[in-house]
């Protein structure tokens, strides 16, 4: 008898160890954001998401049921990239002051996503913008990226720990994401060709100013005139309105006018010029914009916006106080290269 409840035991136990090392067909995911943006955060691709509440401690915790791939974190504000796997048990802490740099991840599985953190740093240092931007000759800029492509190469290749899904998709991504720069950062050299450093800049006369007045760039004479091009839709335009509006704050009593020109159109406005002059003013007051706010007359096609080149915004340019081209591709407000630029002027 003795045997077999000792039988029976053992049996129990085994049948108790079995199930515990089953594996989980979810991941656990938690955390602590310093400084959150919202309430909640999303995970999500193109064909899952799941919202994830924040406590008001800034800490978090919920299980997801996934497919093994790389997800977006999203806070309300920024985002960053996370692999995720069910099994997985991850810990990540953030601080939303210093995003990017600040995104650690702990626990099993924890490695993949730093990788992607780690990537994410590396590519915005050597796909620096600014950097990039000062290059003034396509055969610099070709042996540049040349450099950047391998290095960036042997960086995907350097763990071979990270899930194949990881670095696959890293490979797969890299030349088309160093073809768009040099797309861009192409037509940057080409128009400072065109319109190099002293030549007489494009004009534009009578535009709309959001008091109900006109401005032209010739009643501008005798300040520098630092032109941002934007509209009410483009993301990457408001996110430089705080940048914008502080530097404006700064140099208000010096020799430089601030200028702001819409280039919302009825194309991107349900067909209608008066919905995009609407929406202009709104975001104006909204946001009590300052400086000079202007609307060009016939968006994108207009001709100071043709003459000068533009097919994506925000652009900034920079006019000297005689009318003539500093640079037809300024610095962004955000840029402590504007700032450095305004210095080199004596502005």
């Amino acid at each position: 008898m003795k045997k077999i409840l000792t039988l029976l035991c053992a049996l129990a136990v085994f049948a108790c160890e079995k199930k515990e090392e089953a594996p989980k067909d979810y991941v656990t995911f938690s955390g602590t954001i310093t400084n959150p943006n919202s309430d909640s955060i999303v995970i999500r691709t193109r064909d899952y998401s799941k919202t994830l509440k924040v406590n008001e401690d800034g800490t978090f915790s919920d299980t997801l049921k996934v497919k093994p791939g790389i997800y977006n974190f999203y806070d309300g504000s920024e985002s960053t990239s996370i692999f995720l796997k069910n099994g997985y048990d991850i810990n990540m802490t953030l601080d939303t002051k210093m995003f990017d740099e600040t995104a650690k991840y702990s626990g099993e599985g924890s490695e993949h996503s730093n990788f992607l953190a780690a990537k994410a740093l590396k590519e915005e240092k050597l796909l620096d913008f600014d950097e990039l931007s000062a290059i003034e000759d396509m055969e610099t800029l070709d042996k540049r990226l040349s450099d950047i492509k391998i290095e960036l190469t042997e960086f995907y290749a350097s763990n071979a720990e990270i899930d194949t899904l990881i670095t696959n998709s890293a490979t797969k991504s890299l030349e088309p994401m160093v073809e768009s720069y040099k797309r861009y950062i192409g037509d940057a050299i080409t128009l400072k060709n065109e319109l190099p450093k002293g030549a007489d800049s494009p004009t534009f006369e009578d535009y709309e100013n959001f008091d109900g007045s006109t401005t032209s760039l010739a009643d501008l004479k005798g300040k520098y005139v630092y032109i941002d091009v934007w509209a009410t839709w483009c993301g990457p335009c408001k996110a430089e309105i705080p940048a914008l509006k502080e530097i404006e704050k700064e140099y208000h009593d010096k020799n430089i006018q601030f200028v702001s020109m819409s280039i919302d159109d009825d194309r991107t406005h349900g067909g209608s010029w008066d919905k995009a002059r609407e929406d202009w003013k709104a975001m104006v007051k909204d946001k009590e914009l300052g400086g000079v706010q202007i609307f060009a007359p016939n968006g994108w096609q207009s001709e100071f916006v043709q003459n000068y080149k533009i097919n994506g915004i925000p652009r900034f340019i920079l006019i000297d106080p005689d009318g003539k081209v500093v640079t037809p591709d300024a610095p962004r407000p955000s840029s402590p290269k504007l700032k450095e630029l305004f210095t080199e002027l004596s502005i």
